[in-house]
């Protein structure tokens, strides 16, 4: 299955009221916002279908089955990497990682700093109106039109081009965008760091979907990517887990996504 409509915001000249840059590449459309001299980039992602899931021939988990077809019918903006720990310190003024850098990835946040620094950034920022992805939009983004089981392919030579993973992180995380972004220009989706979701775990059905959100309620919220701690089993696109949302962990962090203008 593949994207839909490939029509985004600056179709018409006219830029995101919140972004502070834009613009377009090989890959997509892009924007930016700015806190305290930091920019954190959005790509733009079209409308579009995916098979969501793992098949029963991967080497994956129970719980990422049946594969079934997913309508992704509303357009969204999601982060070209995952939060770092100079924004979340530009924003929330303080840093919970244990390993330290600006451009490493922030860890050690839960679901519910996760809404914190959120509500924090549309005081800043009035309508800018961002949030966690939902587990399918997630993986939709993840796969950027591939069926495998990483957006490079299947082994550990391709996961070594786009991922940090057990298999090369020297037990730690690393600077965002080093590694190759996927065909819609988004990096570190899969190792580094496990990223939050805005989904309760929902359990898969084979029928088609449209826009699906996890359980109402629950006692766990999602995870995706894997990470620079696990394996290439769990570095998959259909790789799920989930936690506690107030749980915490030093390869857990977030990226942020927002709805169409």
């Amino acid at each position: 299955m593949s994207a839909g409509r490939r029509s985004h915001p600056l179709a018409t000249g006219c830029p995101p009221a919140w972004a502070s840059s834009w613009g377009q590449d090989r890959r997509g459309v892009f924007a930016g916002f700015i806190v305290g001299g930091v920019e954190y980039r959005m790509r733009w992602i079209a409308d579009g279908s995916f098979l969501m899931g793992s098949p029963p021939n991967e080497v994956g988990f129970p719980d990422e089955g049946p594969q079934h077809p997913v309508t992704i019918k509303r357009p969204f903006w999601l982060g070209e990497a995952p939060v770092t720990q100079a924004l979340w310190q530009a924003v929330m003024q303080e840093n919970p990682s244990h390993f330290r850098g600006p451009e490493l990835p922030v860890e050690q946040v839960s679901w519910e700093d996760c809404q914190r620094l959120c509500a924090r950034l549309e005081g800043l920022i009035p309508g800018l109106g961002v949030r966690l992805p939902s587990e399918a939009e997630w993986e939709y983004a993840c796969r950027a039109d591939t069926t495998g089981p990483t957006y490079a392919g299947e082994g550990e030579a391709a996961l070594d081009a786009i991922a940090w993973w057990s298999g090369n992180s020297e037990n730690k995380t690393h600077p965002v965008r080093q590694k190759q972004p996927n065909a819609w220009g988004l990096h570190d989706m899969l190792g580094n760091v496990w990223e939050w979701c805005s989904d309760y775990m929902r359990t898969y059905s084979s029928k088609p979907a449209v826009d699906p959100m996890g359980a109402v309620q629950g006692a766990h919220r999602v995870y995706r990517g894997g990470s620079w701690f696990f394996d290439a089993r769990f570095v998959r696109a259909a790789c799920r887990f989930a936690s506690h949302p107030d749980g915490r962990n030093v390869d857990l962090g977030f990226r942020l996504a927002r709805g169409q203008d």
